[in-house]
Formats: structure tokens, C-alpha cells, sequence
């Protein structure tokens, strides 16, 4: 079987030199320090990872961090700067579903990633079976939007989420405390993007 095309190969170089980007992660990152209690004896999954803007923000205040991405060149920037995260990290390339994961884990946390995922439902299922109980989510996306926040659309199987609906699918899956609040507004020239924090908790 060949590997998924790389669709961030092109991006990987430059992602890290967006201020707009920059500022949208350390928002989430600011929501998850002052929401969750975390912990030095922490270990946790950041979904898609990416060039690790999130995990690097939340780094100070966790043992470890596993980040876990399907794109070789963006994993390949975090791998270039894990000397400066100030935990302890691990690279895992492939979609979630395929790893075979050896323990549980604390928490997951996610920055715009979700709407690249096509099945949702079986995400957060897949969610659930890798926490501990009380194991937590952080997930940050999109809310629901006309399809115009990217310029292209290659790879993105949702514009935007209705958070009702997401609540549902969690709910469904077995989570429990789900909450929902704005953490950032993202300003392009044609319109603005509001950005949601979802928070969860294994029953």
C-alpha cells in the first residue's frame, strides 16, 4: 500500500512564520493550562501535532508529550525543534485508528485538525479507547463555516463543526462534562473565523 500524499508538504517550511497561526495556538494552549489541571506526571497525545506550535505552549506543564501526525514534513519540523519543548516527547507518524497504542494515556489535546478527519464518529470513539478513566479532551476546530476559510479545500472533510452536533457524537461515545467555549477569532481579509474549545472527560 503507498503512502498517503502529503498534503502539507509544501506548508511545512513556513507554518511556524504565521502570526495569526502563532497567536491561535497559544490561545488554545492559554484555554487548556487554565481549564484542565495538568500535571509533570501527565502524559498525553497532541493530534496533529503538526510542527508542534500546541505542544510547545503546553510543554511546560506536562511530563510527556506524544505527538501523532500523518504528515511526514510537518513531523519533520517537530522533530527539528524537540530539543526546545520543555517535556519529554515522542514522534508517531499515521493516522490514530492504525497506531497500536501500548498504554492509555491522560489527555489528548487537537488544534484545527479535525476537519481534515473524515469519519468523526469513529474518532471519538477511538478517543475514548485510548484515555484512562477521567482521561481528558481538548479539541479546538472550526465552527461551522461557508467552506471559505481555506483557499483550498483538498483534504478538508468538514467547514467548520455545529458544536450541538459534536456534543451528540461525544456523548455517544461515552464522554461526560462536555463544554464548549470561544477561545479565538481568526481575521482574514474576507471574513472572520470564530474558533471553539471543546473539553471532555472519560466517564
Amino acid at each position: 500500500m503507498q503512502d498517503k500524499i502529503d498534503l502539507f508538504e509544501h506548508k511545512s517550511k513556513s507554518w511556524d512564520m504565521e502570526d495569526r497561526r502563532i497567536k491561535n495556538a497559544k490561545s488554545i494552549a492559554d484555554f487548556i493550562v487554565k481549564n484542565i489541571s495538568l500535571s509533570k506526571k501527565m502524559e498525553i497525545i497532541d493530534f496533529g501535532a503538526g510542527t508542534g506550535l500546541l505542544s510547545y505552549f503546553v510543554a511546560p506543564y506536562v511530563g510527556k508529550i506524544v505527538a501523532v501526525d500523518n504528515s511526514p514534513s510537518m513531523l519533520e519540523k517537530f522533530k527539528e525543534k524537540q530539543t526546545e519543548f520543555a517535556c519529554d516527547t515522542e514522534i508517531i507518524k499515521g493516522d490514530l485508528s492504525a497506531i497500536a497504542f501500548e498504554k492509555k494515556f491522560d489527555g489528548i489535546v487537537s488544534s484545527m485538525t479535525m476537519h481534515h478527519v473524515e469519519d468523526i464518529y469513529a474518532l471519538f470513539s477511538d478517543f475514548y479507547k485510548i484515555l484512562n478513566d477521567r482521561g481528558f479532551i481538548v479539541i479546538a476546530d472550526l465552527d461551522k463555516e461557508d467552506g471559505s476559510f481555506h483557499t483550498d479545500n483538498t483534504g478538508v472533510h468538514h467547514y467548520g463543526f455545529d458544536r450541538q452536533l459534536l456534543e451528540t457524537i461525544a456523548q455517544n461515545a461515552g464522554f461526560k462534562e462536555i463544554t464548549f467555549e470561544t477561545a479565538s477569532t481568526i481575521k482574514k481579509p474576507h471574513s472572520d473565523f470564530t474558533v471553539f474549545v471543546m473539553t471532555a472527560r472519560k466517564g
